[in-house]
C-alpha cells in the first residue's frame, strides 16, 4: 500500500504501516550515523540529556557527501542500519518512532520496535542522489566535530521509504523470502 505520512511521526500512525507499505515522508527528520549514536549512547549513560528529543522522531542513518554549490546536501543514500543496533534500542525506549537505513536488524532491535510501536523504513541503497531530492533543508544540530556523521535536522517531502519491520514486528526481509520461495 502506499501512504504519505508526516514526520514526527505519532506511534498511532506507526501502529497503522505494515511491512511491504510504501511511503513518502513530509516533515521534519533527523540525521545520526555511528559516531553519533555511541555519543548519544554515552550521553544517556552518564545522564546527560541528548541533542534532540526522541519522542515521535526519526532518524535517518545517512551521512551526506558535501552538497554541490546551489543545493541543499549532497548525496544522502543510507548506510547499513546494523552498525547502529548497539544503541537503536535504548532510542526507541525513549520514544524514537522510526529509523531509515539499509539492511537486516537484530533480534533485540525488533524486540524494542514492537515494545515501543515504532517501524523500520529502508531507503533504496545506491539512489543517494536521487533521495537528495526529497531534501529541502538540512541543518547541523550537534556534534558539529563529526563531521558527516554530525547530526542533522532535515525538512523533507514526498522522502521514498519502504517499510521493513513494522510496530506488530512484521520483516519484510523474512516475509518476502517465504513468499518468493513458495514461487
Amino acid at each position: 500500500m502506499e501512504r504519505h505520512i508526516t514526520a514526527p511521526i505519532s506511534k498511532e500512525a506507526a501502529k497503522e504501516l505494515r511491512a511491504g507499505d510504501y511511503v513518502y515522508l513530509t516533515g521534519t527528520i533527523y540525521t545520526a550515523r555511528d559516531a553519533a549514536h555511541k555519543r548519544m549512547y554515552e550521553a544517556l549513560e552518564k545522564g546527560e540529556t541528548l541533542p534532540l528529543q526522541m519522542k515521535d522522531n526519526v532518524i535517518y542513518y545517512m551521512g551526506p557527501s558535501p552538497a554541490r554549490e546551489g543545493r541543499v546536501i549532497g548525496s544522502a543514500g543510507p548506510t547499513t542500519a546494523s552498525r547502529m543496533d548497539k544503541y537503536a534500542p535504548a532510542l526507541l525506549d525513549l520514544g524514537l518512532t522510526g529509523m531509515i537505513g539499509k539492511g537486516k536488524r537484530s533480534e533485540a532491535v525488533k524486540e524494542a520496535i514492537v515494545r515501543n510501536g515504532a517501524v523500520y523504513f529502508a531507503a533504496v541503497g545506491g539512489a543517494g542522489a536521487l533521495l537528495a531530492g526529497s531534501i529541502k533543508a538540512s541543518e547541523v544540530i550537534a556534534y558539529d566535530d563529526l563531521g558527516t556523521e554530525a547530526i542533522r535536522k532535515l525538512e523533507v517531502e514526498d522522502f521514498p521509504v519502504i517499510v521493513v519491520i513494522d510496530s506488530a514486528g512484521q520483516n519484510l526481509y523474512e516475509t518476502a523470502v517465504r513468499e518468493y520461495c513458495k514461487l
